[in-house]
């Protein structure tokens, strides 16, 4: 697990230069550096740099930037390639001087071409320079594990696997990207490919990027649409072998992200997924795995108790602690520094909490990440359940709600909540992503209208292109492709390598991922029992009443903090004056619309709704731009 950058350009871009970059990434690789400068045919100068957090062959063997044997190939790579020893064997001719996975990928390129990525189960975002080619490529893993950034203007490729090295590379312009802002205030975070800057991307999960004289091209080498609908032509019919298969990969990979040469264990809530995988890591364990939970203080949010009952079942080495809103609180102050562009999902608090109690052990920690979006978990796929099966009625309403003495009457806008979403969800892009139109519109309202920057649609008008009929499978398609690798997996990445810990998810394995398309999804969602095949694994290692539970959840206490402690600070952020000199926001709406919260709690007229949520993100992004940027 490390940290990466780097560039390819025509411009005299310094030793010393790239260094500052890859420092700010100090806190993703603390254990080594390397900064190198190659030239190149053309007056081209190429950068390559890595922070490394050493996990596996911890000597200087490891060192990257890491070359071929031969010269030709130069490498920075974050991240694991979980079969790297079984690639090894099969690049038996080549001669290996280290242990590690790096340069596995070093063989691998030279044997196959760049589509040797197709062969690597991991995950991992690489930077590969070939010199024969003069070709320099950016890869990043399927489902979008590792990050990895690129600045692409005036013919130059500047990348790194955070946005700071980027800010600090010479003739960076941070201009913000302000189209697509109200997508951000709804959701709470940055999809790929858009980032909080223009010109700067995110490279989206299985996709490869090839830089040649000036010129970039991309492409997907993986899909979860397309993963999904090849693996449909054989489907795994019968329950119990399903099961059967599914089981034994999970063995397989919890296993294979058990390899570490350093101290490994695994974060527990007590849920299904994270209780299986450390039961997995359990069993195949000389001794017992060290787990880690946090519990809270107010009994309606503590699952600490379930994960420990959990763990004293399994024998696990326990640890877990217990915290407060003041601990949480304390936190508030460095989610800039380690989410360096707006990311607003609040649970990110207790994911730094629980990363930093477990580095106090070990370097790495399996975490239950995926179980939901891949086995139909989320109360969201009910919810789309049932509004598939009431569209068509919706649909009648609407259109007799759209009749000219009716409309005019306004009549849709006067029927019950919930009948006013199903009617209104007409849109066919986005049919699983119904919900009050009133946030969308308040986000779109925040931000200010600019003739020559065009808005991102807020929700993502993807749908069709999933060829799925069934809206809940359509629906964790479309979370796999946004609000996993977009939120989950950027606030497990960060929050985690905040502390230099390295997390691992064997739910995500490449064969686990592809399994669990061939298996029915009425095993996955059976009878209104979400997760069912998931859990029913679970049940072989832990007893049924130890799992079986309402899900407590956890949230911090936004709309509290906000309306208090953090009351000054959003006033100051929302001051018609100091949103005039910002020129982002509508300065009248957003001021009128915080005061309103402020003082009712309620930012809509006459909604009766706690818009906490939007406030938050408003927040965040204003102590983002503090950090960064100057008024």
């Amino acid at each position: 697990m490390c940290g990466i950058c780097g560039y390819v350009s025509r411009r005299n871009i310094t030793a010393e230069q790239l260094k500052r970059m890859n420092d700010t990434m100090y806190h993703r690789g603390p254990d080594d550096s390397g900064e190198e400068i190659y030239e190149a045919p053309g007056g081209w100068q190429i950068g390559l740099a890595q922070r490394r957090l050493a996990i596996l062959d911890l000597s200087e063997l490891g060192h990257q930037p890491m070359h071929s044997a031969d010269r030709r190939l130069s490498v920075v790579y974050n991240g694991e390639i979980y079969n790297y020893r079984e690639l090894r064997e099969e690049l038996a001719d080549y001669p290996f001087r280290s242990n590690c996975d790096t340069e596995v990928i070093i063989a691998a390129y030279l044997k196959w071409g760049i589509r040797c990525v197709e062969h690597f189960n991991g995950m991992f975002a690489i930077a590969l320079y070939d010199r024969e080619t003069k070709d320099l490529y950016l890869v990043r893993d399927r489902i979008g594990k590792k990050p990895l950034y690129y600045w692409y203007e005036k013919e130059e490729l500047v990348f790194a696997s955070e946005l700071k090295p980027i800010m600090k590379c010479p003739g960076f312009s941070a201009k913000i990207d302000t189209g697509i802002l109200p997508r951000y205030l709804f959701h709470q975070y940055i999809n790929a490919p858009e980032s909080i800057y223009r010109h700067v991307c995110k490279l989206e999960p299985g996709t490869a990027l090839r830089f040649s004289e000036g010129k970039i091209r991309k492409w997907r080498y993986w899909s979860a649409s397309r993963a999904y609908h090849e693996a449909q032509a054989a489907p795994i019919e019968d329950y119990r072998e399903a099961k059967r298969q599914l089981k034994e990969l999970l063995r397989k990979s919890v296993k294979a992200r058990m390899i570490a040469d350093v101290p490994l264990g695994t974060f527990l809530s007590g849920g299904y997924d994270s209780s299986l995988v450390t039961a997995i890591a359990q069993e195949c364990s000389g001794t017992p795995v060290k787990t880690f939970s946090i519990g809270f203080h107010e009994e309606r949010y503590n699952e600490a108790k379930y994960a420990k009952a959990v763990a004293e079942y399994l024998g696990t080495e326990h640890t877990e602690l217990y915290i407060g809103e003041e601990d949480m609180f304390r936190l508030v102050d460095s989610i800039p520094a380690y989410y360096d562009e707006p990311f607003a999902d609040s649970s990110q608090i207790a994911t730094m909490m629980v990363s930093g109690l477990a580095r106090e052990h070990v370097t790495v920690a399996l975490s239950g990440d995926g179980g939901d979006e891949f086995f139909c978990g989320y109360n969201i796929y009910e919810t789309v359940r049932q509004a598939q099966r009431l569209d068509m009625l919706g649909a009648m309403v609407h259109g007799v709600c759209s009749l000219p003495g009716l409309k005019q009457m306004r009549a849709e806008a006067k029927l019950p909540f919930k009948v006013r979403v199903i009617a209104g969800n007409r849109e066919e892009e986005c049919k699983t992503q119904f919900g009050a139109d009133s946030y969308t519109t308040m986000a779109r309202a925040m931000v200010k209208r600019r003739e020559e920057e065009d808005a991102a649609e807020i929700h993502y008008h993807v749908e069709s292109g999933y060829r799925v009929k069934d809206w809940q499978i359509r629906r964790m398609l479309l979370d796999m492709d946004t609000y996993l690798p977009g939120d989950i997996l950027c606030k497990v990445d960060r929050a985690s390598m905040k502390y230099s810990l390295e997390a691992r998810c064997p739910i995500l394995d490449k064969d686990v991922m592809e399994l669990s398309y061939r298996i029915p999804h009425a095993f996955k969602y059976a009878g209104g029992d979400k997760k069912h095949i998931l859990k029913d694994i679970a049940y072989d290692y832990i007893p049924r009443e130890l799992l079986d539970r309402p899900k407590v959840g956890f949230g911090v206490p936004l709309d509290k903090w906000l309306r208090g402690p953090l009351r000054d600070r959003l006033t100051d952020y929302s001051s018609y004056d100091f949103l005039v000199r910002q020129d982002i926001f509508d300065a009248k709406y957003v001021s009128d619309m915080i005061g309103r919260y402020l003082e009712t709690g309620d930012a809509g007229p006459a909604t009766g709704a706690n818009y906490s949520k939007l406030a938050w993100s408003f927040f965040v992004f204003q102590q983002w731009y503090e950090a960064y940027h100057t008024v």
